[in-house]
């Protein structure tokens, strides 16, 4: 298939021309188009690399912890192709042993099955290794210490599909963990209350990510710099979620001016309520009230998001000025080379998969492409 008459984007440079593809990208160039080719004439649209969800817990009524069926996985990637992204992490908030293993099941045989829109690249456990003070949305009772027989039980389940969990620094065992499977596991640090100094040693442990920056979290103070301190001054990347919501548009802008644009990651943290209309959803165990499109308990605390990724775009460009070619790296590159895939994702480049999405002048997507293979195109869909 060749996409022709497109503004390539190619490390923060815009290219104008073709690009030939089938399951990974072959050319970058001013093809010769042969008569029996296949071709999009993207008519100056943008192409760029698809965007990565490392942090989603679902959309469209349907609730990552409440999985029945590996079709409910199939409608979510589906959706979220459907704004831009062509590959995502399902997320499990903490939950019963019971129900974790249940849908560790669905998520492995949906991995191991293709989705049939945005890849299932693998699973994020969110917890239970975290805070009981700073547990935001996560019900206490499946909270604990960090152990290993019950990690290396989800591993085994998952047939080694978990590749990244968020933990709690402080949580008793929870370094050992780290120190033990940082080399086959991304540990992000998050619902925690930990010290400066706890983080940094999980950092030098192996963490190298920060679950969204900021929020459930001890935040800064000039004596005890705590997770936020850790965070702004080590090189881990940084989760946000860029809804207007859980930060400001001040906290972004400060957020790259600290940290840079190679250190952040764009997530949703979508809940089942995203795509949806406002009213009463779930989120894992928790009854969420959605109005305005912010997500919030029944307590007030901010539960998730109904943010997609190119609703999240439009969002940073809005917040900074800045031009869509330097912010892209925050939805590919940076999330691709945090979970240590860049070899074949999050960016265009020769041999590497064909993950590419089309928008308009609008940044609205016209079509979305997973392994070579359209999953969404705006013409057909509406």
């Amino acid at each position: 298939m060749i996409i022709k008459n497109a503004k390539i984007l190619v490390d923060k440079n815009w290219i104008e021309g073709s690009i030939q593809f089938d399951k990974t990208i072959n050319i970058i160039s001013k093809a010769e188009i042969n008569v029996d080719d296949k071709v999009i004439d993207a008519n100056n649209m943008y192409l760029l690399p698809g965007f990565i969800d490392v942090h989603t817990h679902g959309a469209i009524n349907i609730d990552i912890n409440h999985l029945k069926t590996v079709d409910e996985v199939d409608d979510l990637s589906l959706f979220f192709a459907s704004h831009g992204t062509t590959s995502f992490l399902s997320s499990i908030m903490s939950d019963s042993i019971d129900n974790t293993k249940k849908v560790i099941k669905i998520l492995r045989q949906s991995i191991e099955k293709k989705t049939l829109g945005a890849s299932l690249l693998a699973i994020h456990l969110e917890g239970p290794f975290i805070s009981k003070e700073y547990k935001g949305a996560m019900d206490e009772r499946f909270l604990c210490d960090g152990d290993n027989i019950l990690l290396e039980q989800y591993i085994k389940l998952s047939n080694n599909n978990i590749k990244y969990i968020t933990v709690a620094p402080e949580v008793n065992n929870v370094n050992e963990l780290i120190k033990k499977y940082s080399d086959q596991i991304v540990f992000s640090i998050g619902h925690s209350g930990a010290t400066y100094e706890k983080c940094m040693s999980a950092i030098n442990n192996g963490a190298t990510s920060i679950t969204h920056m900021y929020n459930a979290m001890k935040l800064f103070h000039q004596h005890y710099p705590s997770v936020v301190g850790a965070a702004l001054e080590s090189d881990v990347y940084c989760e946000a979620i860029c809804d207007g919501f859980h930060l400001v548009p001040a906290t972004i802008r400060l957020l790259l001016k600290v940290k840079g644009i190679d250190k952040i990651v764009l997530i949703t943290d979508s809940m089942m309520a995203a795509g949806l209309k406002e009213g009463v959803y779930k989120l894992g165990p928790n009854t969420v009230s959605v109005k305005n499109g912010d997500a919030k308990l029944l307590n007030g605390v901010r539960a998730g998001s109904t943010l997609t990724l190119d609703v999240a775009l439009k969002n940073i460009i809005k917040f900074t000025n800045k031009p869509i070619e330097e912010l892209i790296p925050l939805f590919t590159t940076n999330p691709a080379k945090m979970l240590n895939i860049f070899d074949r994702k999050g960016s265009i480049s020769i041999n590497k998969d064909a993950d590419l999405i089309l928008l308009n002048k609008d940044l609205q997507v016209e079509k979305t492409i997973v392994n070579g293979k359209i999953v969404f195109d705006k013409e057909k869909n509406n």
